[in-house]
């Protein structure tokens, strides 16, 4: 199906805060056409949240189990989730 939706959760723990994490997920985020949002959270990780077609999710998804140059990512954590409608991605 052409317009099908899916929507995942992730959490990356490690050394993601500082390194450049959220604006590089921004940028692949809105070059895969994925709406959501990224955001770091009080312990240290940082979450996103990205909706859009099933294969660039999965990639956004598989770019969080490295991230950008400087990060060093220890742990991904992946929920499914309904989509909410998303229309754009946004740091938070």
């Amino acid at each position: 199906m052409a317009d099908e939706r899916v929507r995942r959760r992730v959490i990356a723990e490690g050394r993601v805060q500082g390194v450049a994490f959220r604006a590089t997920t921004q940028r692949e985020a809105r070059a895969h056409g994925l709406a959501g949002f990224v955001r770091n959270l009080p312990d240290g990780s940082v979450e996103a949240v990205f909706e859009g077609a099933p294969g660039a999710v999965e990639a956004l998804v598989v770019f969080c189990r490295s991230g950008p140059h400087f990060a060093h990512v220890t742990r991904l954590r992946v929920v499914e989730e309904p989509c909410e409608g998303l229309a754009e991605f946004r740091v938070r």
